[in-house]
């Protein structure tokens, strides 16, 4: 499985479970978490423009659109990938410390092989150690709920490296393979919970009718 293939189902299924987010929980509480996964994001973006020498024009996290502006990297080519990759990096480390610092490493992913079968065994795995009597599971839960704000590629970020892009459908890289492949099972796992709550809050509503 090449790492191009993966980046998009990335950008697809971090695309999907902001649009369950926007379309089906469309709640306050949905906003605030929407914009804690955009602030990891932008960040993201922000730390490798510090890091490839390009400069930082605009920062904005809480708007409609959260961005970053910022000039060319110093350098050419791989500078502007690792920007614009940066979120998918940032998330997975931000998971990481809050999973090892605050949980205790309560909640591990088995070693992904890069196989098909890897989309959804590594899901599977991690919906196995979620128990709603431990406190945290919900913990997890809540962050579950921005994660394809968070670590999902935009649009603009493949746009703005689409030649890069097309070379990585020929990389051949197990290390990346491997981030690529638990970041898609955190976000499919976020869409299970999404479609969890949705339909939790229609029965709700057609209980109350």
């Amino acid at each position: 499985m090449s790492f191009g293939l993966i980046i998009i189902l990335v950008v697809s299924l971090g695309y999907l479970s902001n649009w369950l987010n926007w379309r089906y929980l469309n709640y306050r509480f949905t906003h605030f978490m929407y914009y804690i996964g955009a602030f990891v994001h932008e960040s993201s973006h922000a730390v490798l423009c510090i890091f490839t020498g390009a400069r930082i024009q605009e920062f904005s996290v809480f708007s409609s659109q959260p961005h970053v502006l910022h000039s060319k990297s110093k350098l050419p080519l791989i500078g502007n990938f690792l920007i614009s990759s940066a979120p998918l990096f940032g998330g997975l480390c931000f998971l990481y410390i809050i999973n090892h610092v605050l949980l205790a490493d309560h909640f591990s992913i088995a070693a992904l092989t890069g196989q098909w079968s890897d989309i959804y065994r590594g899901p599977l795995d991690l919906l196995a150690q979620m128990r709603p009597w431990e406190w945290q599971m919900w913990v997890m839960v809540i962050l579950f709920l921005n994660i394809g704000a968070m670590i999902g590629p935009s649009i603009q970020d493949i746009k703005n490296v689409w030649i890069v892009v097309i070379l990585a459908f020929f990389i051949q890289s197990p290390i990346l393979v491997q981030l690529g492949l638990i970041a898609v099972s955190l976000i499919l796992v976020n869409i299970v919970l999404q479609l969890i709550c949705i339909s939790i809050l229609k029965l709700y509503r057609i209980l109350r009718t």
